[in-house]
C-alpha cells in the first residue's frame, strides 16, 4: 500500500488537499472520483514528504473509534424507530455527538441529505469518518426499506468490534506497563544508585569484577550520551514506520505477528471473530457474497488475512465454495472452515457465521485473560533477575573488600 498526495476539486467546487492510500496511482485517482472529487494532481509521497502529524498544544481532531460509531448507530436507529425523519435525526445527533470529528461529519451529511442526496451517498463523501462497512449497510438498508434494522445491526457490529479491541488492548497494555516500570527501575539504579558506591569501588586495590565495570560504564554512557540514545530510538521508530509503509515490510511484520507465541494465536482469533461477524452482518442485509467479501477484506487489520480473503473471493467468483477457499489459505482454523462448510450445505450461512463470531469472541476474551495471567509472573521474574544482577554488582566488590581486609 502506497501513500499519495493529492489536489482535487470537491463536490462543493472548492480545492482540497490531502493524502490517500492505494495500491497504485490509478487506484488513488479512482478512489478520489468515487468520493465525488475531481483530481488535479496525484503524486506518490516519498519518505521525506510523507504526512507526519505532531501536536504541540495545537488542535488535533479526535479519532472516531468503534465505540463512538456504536453509540452513533444505536442512537440513530432508536430515533428512526420513533418515526423521526432522517434529516431531523441527523440534526439531533449532530447536536448531541461529543466527538468533534464525528459531529462535524454528521452536520455535513445532514446538509447533503437536505439537498436531496441519499444518506449513503452523503456518508460516502465523508469516508474518512464513516467506514465502508457502514456506508454499504446503509445503502443496502435504503434499497430494502429497512434502514433502521441495517443501522441497528451496525451498532451491534461496532459494539462487538470495540469490545474485542478493548480486550486486546488491555492484554497488550498491562505487560507493556510492567516492562516500562522494569526498565525505569533498572535505569534509575544504573545511573543513580550504583554510582553512589563508585568512590568506594575506586578505593579497592584489587580488580573490580567485569560485570561491575560494565554496569558503571553503562551508567556513565546513559548519563553523558542520553541525547544519542534518544536519537537512536527516534531513528529506529522512523525506520520501522518507513519499512512498515512498504508492501514487503507490512507483509513481513504481519507475518511475524502471527508467529509470536500466544500473541499470534490471539491475533488469529481476533481476525476470525471480525471476519465471521462482518460477513454475517453483510449477508443478513441482503448483500451478495462477492460484494461482502470485498468489504470484509478491507476491514482486516492484518494484511495476510486481507490478501487471503481477496484470493478467496476470486475462487468464489470461479464457482468454488468459500469453505474450500478459506482452507486453502492456511490461515483460518479448522473450526472456521468446518462451520462455514456446514453453513453452505444447510443454506444457513449467516447463522453459522454468527455462531463462529460468538465462539471466537469468547476465545479472544479467554486468550486475553491468559496473556495477562502469563505475562505478569514472567515480567516480575525478569524484574527480579535484573535487580538481583544490579545488587550483585554492588555487593560483589564489597564482599571482595571485606575479604581483603580480613
Amino acid at each position: 500500500m502506497q501513500t499519495f498526495s493529492y489536489k482535487a476539486i470537491g463536490a462543493d467546487g472548492k480545492e482540497k488537499k490531502g493524502s490517500i492510500e492505494a495500491e497504485s496511482r490509478q487506484e488513488a485517482v479512482k478512489k478520489l472520483k468515487d468520493d465525488s472529487m475531481l483530481p488535479v494532481s496525484v503524486e506518490e509521497q516519498s519518505l521525506l514528504d510523507k504526512d507526519i502529524s505532531f501536536s504541540f498544544g495545537g488542535k488535533r481532531k479526535k479519532k472516531v473509534t468503534p465505540r463512538d460509531m456504536s453509540v452513533f448507530c444505536r442512537q440513530f436507529s432508536s430515533i428512526l424507530k420513533a418515526g423521526v425523519s432522517v434529516v431531523k435525526a441527523l440534526e439531533m445527533l449532530g447536536a448531541q455527538t461529543e466527538n468533534k470529528n464525528l459531529k462535524a461529519a454528521v452536520i455535513d451529511v445532514q446538509s447533503s441529505v437536505e439537498k436531496g442526496s441519499t444518506l449513503s451517498d452523503a456518508m460516502r463523501l465523508k469516508k474518512d469518518v464513516f467506514p465502508d462497512l457502514l456506508i454499504s449497510m446503509v445503502s443496502a438498508g435504503e434499497a430494502s426499506g429497512s434502514l433502521e434494522l441495517a443501522i441497528e445491526r451496525m451498532a451491534v457490529q461496532f459494539e462487538k468490534d470495540a469490545k474485542i479491541k478493548s480486550m486486546v488492548k488491555k492484554a497488550m497494555t498491562y505487560p507493556m506497563v510492567l516492562l516500562v516500570v522494569a526498565v525505569g527501575v533498572m535505569i534509575l539504579m544504573i545511573t543513580y544508585v550504583i554510582p553512589q558506591f563508585e568512590d568506594m569501588f575506586n578505593s579497592i586495590d584489587s580488580e573490580l569484577p567485569v560485570y561491575t565495570k560494565a554496569v558503571l560504564w553503562l551508567g556513565d554512557f546513559i548519563t553523558s550520551k542520553w541525547w544519542l540514545i534518544i536519537i537512536i530510538i527516534v531513528g529506529i521508530v522512523f525506520a520501522y514506520k518507513a519499512y512498515k509503509g512498504t508492501d514487503g515490510g507490512r507483509h513481513t511484520i504481519d507475518k511475524f505477528k502471527l508467529k509470536i507465541p500466544v500473541f499470534g494465536m490471539l491475533a488469529t482469533k481476533t481476525a476470525c471473530a471480525r471476519f465471521s461477524r462482518t460477513l454475517s452482518t453483510l449477508l443478513k442485509s441482503g448483500m451478495s457474497m462477492m460484494d461482502a467479501l470485498d468489504i470484509v477484506a478491507d476491514t482486516m487489520d492484518n494484511v495476510l488475512f486481507k490478501d487471503a480473503l481477496v484470493k478467496a473471493r476470486s475462487g468464489v467468483a470461479l464457482g468454488f465454495e468459500l469453505s474450500q477457499q478459506l482452507e486453502a489459505t492456511g490461515l483460518f482454523p479448522p473450526m472456521v472452515v468446518h462451520m462455514t462448510s456446514i453453513g453452505e450445505e444447510t443454506g444457513n450461512m449467516e447463522e453459522m457465521l454468527t455462531n463462529i463470531a460468538n465462539y471466537y469472541d469468547e476465545e479472544v476474551e479467554m486468550a486475553t485473560q491468559q496473556v495477562t495471567a502469563l505475562m505478569e509472573p514472567i515480567i516480575i521474574v525478569v524484574m527480579a533477575v535484573m535487580v538481583a544482577v544490579l545488587v550483585l554488582c554492588i555487593y560483589g566488590p564489597m564482599a571482595q573488600l571485606y575479604d581483603d581486609l580480613g
